[in-house]
């Protein structure tokens, strides 16, 4: 999955950035209070994409 469609994707939840450092991002979705770590590269495998998503979604796990 492209940076560009995974980052729509994240803020489209409500997700906010909440720091930069190194090669990831770390975006928080204030409604579930979960925090993930978001690759910078430009692409990366469908299995962590969709953990990504899944991760910060508003559904519980």
């Amino acid at each position: 999955m492209k940076r560009v469609d995974r980052i729509k994707t994240i803020i489209g939840f409500g997700c906010v950035l909440e720091r930069s450092k190194g090669k990831h991002d770390w975006y928080r979705n204030p409604n579930s209070g979960k925090a993930q770590a978001v690759p910078r590269h430009r692409e990366v495998k469908e299995p962590l994409a969709k953990h990504i998503i899944k991760m910060l979604s508003n559904e519980p796990a």
